[in-house]
């Protein structure tokens, strides 16, 4: 993965759109020509390192916010952690949206179908989308037990029956 400092190499060709990242042409996948526009107007005012825009951010700073209070109302994160946290939900997406494509390209195909994107995440990811894909059931694997947990579980049990 990239560090924030490094230049995405889809960054100015289209970043995130189907005809500049694969090579195919109108997918419903890309962005719409007002972002592009947008972004191409961001980028020509020579705003190197400003925020981007928020109509093409895949996660803004106030969900992140949200999604933190969900886990704990009362942590705070540091500006540099949430720019990082922002940077790699869009390398994410980015890194996706690529392999989706090329799996469409791949397959003889104009349009991205929700199988690319599934096949990239359950291959590289191990990343199950519910309600897509085989009929199959995938058994759930149970962790096994070690020696060493199960001594700690007979200890809390025990020190559970003292009170």
């Amino acid at each position: 993965m990239a560090s924030p400092s490094q230049a995405s190499p889809l960054a100015g060709a289209g970043a995130g759109t189907m005809s500049g990242v694969a090579g195919i042409p109108n997918s419903t996948a890309g962005n719409s020509s007002s972002q592009k526009a947008s972004a191409a107007a961001a980028a020509a005012s020579g705003s190197s390192g400003a925020a981007p825009d928020m109509a093409t951010q895949i996660l803004t700073k106030p969900r992140l916010q949200e999604l933190v209070r969900e886990i704990d109302p009362t942590e705070q994160l540091d500006e540099e952690v949430e720019e990082l946290l922002l940077q790699i939900a869009d390398d994410f997406v980015e890194n996706t949206v690529n392999a989706a494509c090329l799996l469409a390209k791949h397959r003889k195909v104009a349009k991205v179908e929700v199988r690319d994107v599934q096949l990239h995440l359950e291959r590289n990811w191990n990343m199950w989308i519910p309600g897509f894909g085989t009929d199959e059931l995938r058994p759930y694997k149970r962790a096994t037990v070690t020696e060493a947990h199960k001594q700690r579980l007979a200890l809390i049990r025990k020190a559970i029956k003292k009170y």
